[in-house]
């Protein structure tokens, strides 16, 4: 692709995938990175350039799970298990109509892009009859704030009468998800190398989904040469779910439904045995950690350094703002470093690795290790452009550390293909703070319709000994 040329020069970078260099340039010709090196940059006549004095550049983060439309829906059941969370929310959920999603997945676009992000997958998997194309909803919504997308075609097809979680009325029939599916993957995924949307085909969870479903899903995904997704292992409880009704661990339910492999990434995958991480390695099968939704809800630590040691590939995630609240995907790689420091020592992993995490390892869950994830010539001009010279970071005399270790550093730039999306902190796309009012009107206008419904949202969940209520 043909355009202007940009140059970023005087600015510490940090590759990822080779050696950083303290005092070089990037040279963006369109979308694409033209050039990395240090020293300083040419003269080009008629470039735009960018003093990046003081800042770090990143290839821009990658986000692997998200529930968008949960923006409506923060700070409720606090202190909830991820069971007892869900039976809270779906009734809530199962009111949003298009006009919620839009307004959510604008702010929390938004929000994601503040945060270093340039591209985000979304796993969307309650569709209410009546209310509007939801999907098309947050897919507009990533179109106006400018950031890469990967909407995940969810579903749940088992519910509370079939042993499944969710109640009945909040899931589909097997048919109709495959074929509104299908026209999803075709009306919006785009497999170009530039691409700005591609699709995901992702039933929910085992204990929402059936085996049928799971394995249709598969094989429309497949044939139509897109990826998978769903969660997997994130609790105890769901271990002991699918023992019970499957007879096997969430790992090898999978593997049995030809769930394991290259063009898979699950969600969570905390609880996972010496065995089940042997055969995500073996596979290739992705996973999105998502420490601080895991953390809220008192999953777990995934083994991640574990993962790592073993060539299995590990990105982040924020989940949805429901259960991480105001998250960014920046901090998750600080939380990320430290609970597996917590788990297994300092030198579990470092703030390098934490950053791989958060981009070559997202790029590769998402399919375009060969276009996202690392700054080099060729690839996509998506960066972050972090300020470290403030009278806090520049105390650090390592640039990396001063990302990963600390509160996320200011924001100077954010490109996405070259097209600039955050500068000097804010959002240039859209207007900053009416982004992050239509997510405050979504999230009234959610527990408005819930209330029309009979639904009362509440804070805490009630037990029956009582505790939370």
């Amino acid at each position: 692709m043909t355009g202007p040329t940009l140059i970023i020069e005087n600015v510490h970078v940090a590759p990822v995938n080779g050696p950083e260099i303290e005092s070089g340039y990037l040279r963006i010709e369109g979308d694409r990175i033209a050039e990395v090196a240090a020293g300083p940059a040419p003269e080009i006549p008629g470039a735009t350039r960018i003093d990046g004095t003081g800042c770090l550049a990143t290839p821009g983060l990658v986000n692997t799970h998200h529930h968008l439309y949960q923006w409506a829906s923060q700070g409720l059941a606090q202190d909830a298990t991820l069971f007892e969370w869900l039976v809270a929310l779906y009734q809530v959920w199962a009111a949003m109509d298009a006009e919620v999603v839009a307004g959510a997945a604008t702010a929390g676009l938004s929000w994601l892009a503040l945060s270093g992000c340039t591209t985000s997958s979304d796993h969307h998997y309650i569709f209410p009859k009546g209310r509007g194309d939801l999907l098309a909803a947050e897919i507009e919504a990533a179109r106006a704030v400018g950031l890469r997308f990967h909407p995940a075609r969810g579903s749940m097809d088992r519910g509370e009468s079939q042993g499944g979680l969710p109640p009945d009325d909040v899931v589909e029939e097997l048919d109709e998800i495959l074929t509104t599916t299908a026209e999803a993957v075709d009306a919006y995924h785009d497999p170009s190398p530039s691409s700005m949307l591609r699709v995901a085909v992702a039933p929910c969870s085992p204990f929402s989904a059936s085996a049928e479903l799971m394995t249709e899903s598969a094989a429309l995904a497949r044939a139509k040469g897109v990826r998978l997704h769903t969660h997997l292992a994130e609790t105890l409880d769901e271990e002991e779910h699918c023992r019970e009704q499957f007879g096997l661990r969430p790992v090898d339910y999978m593997e049995k439904l030809g769930w394991l492999g290259p063009d898979v990434w699950f969600a969570h995958a905390v609880h996972l045995s010496d065995a089940d991480l042997g055969k995500l390695a073996a596979t290739g099968t992705g996973s999105a950690h998502c420490p601080s939704s895991n953390g809220r809800l008192g999953a777990g630590i995934a083994r991640v350094s574990e993962m790592l040691r073993q060539g299995a590939n590990v990105g982040l995630g924020v989940d949805g703002n429901a259960s991480s609240e105001l998250t960014p995907l920046a901090g998750e790689m600080r939380q990320a470093l430290l609970l597996q420091r917590a788990r297994y020592g300092p030198e579990a992993l470092t703030a390098r690795q934490a950053l791989e995490l958060a981009t070559l390892g997202g790029a590769r869950n998402l399919g375009r290790e060969a276009e996202l994830g690392t700054l080099e010539p060729g690839k996509l001009a998506d960066l972050a452009l972090w300020r470290i010279d403030g009278p806090f970071t520049e105390a650090k005399a390592d640039p990396v550390c001063a990302l990963v270790f600390g509160p996320p550093p200011p924001l100077a730039r954010v490109l996405v293909g070259g097209r600039t999306v955050v500068a000097d902190g804010e959002l240039r796309t859209l207007a900053q703070d009416a982004a992050g009012r239509a997510g405050a009107e979504a999230h009234r206008r959610l527990l408005r319709l819930a209330r029309e419904r009979g639904v009362t949202a509440a804070r805490q969940v009630r037990r029956e000994d009582g505790v939370g209520a």
